[in-house]
């Protein structure tokens, strides 16, 4: 079979604009806005956390920020994210805490 080339000539008349779309949607004072969210409500989790917990609300408030950026909705998502990353790191704390208690009673009999 053979191949045939094609030669293509576009006259002034046949060409297109091309437009392209933008990757993502420009959302900078979004950006600005969730930083400012962020901030507010992290500061609230810290005056209400015991020192131990400051590390894990830091953290908890980084994952639920890249979360709600990867939405439509950042910002009216970021708040219900940041109380159930808290929750989890809450928990975690606790559980660790008994593990830490039940450790020190076996080591004091072992001892």
């Amino acid at each position: 079979m053979r191949k045939r080339r094609l030669k293509l000539r576009y006259e002034p008349g046949n060409r297109f604009a091309v437009r392209p779309a933008p990757a993502a949607p420009f959302r900078g004072t979004q950006e600005t806005e969730l930083e400012r969210l962020k901030a507010r409500l992290l500061g609230r989790l810290l005056d209400s956390a015991e020192a131990p917990l400051y590390g894990p609300f830091r953290r908890a408030a980084n994952d639920a920020a890249a979360v709600a950026w990867t939405t439509s909705y950042p910002l009216l998502l970021f708040p219900e994210l940041l109380a159930e990353k808290a929750r989890e790191a809450r928990a975690r704390d606790e559980h660790q805490r008994t593990v830490l208690a039940r450790s020190r009673g076996i080591m004091d009999v072992a001892a």
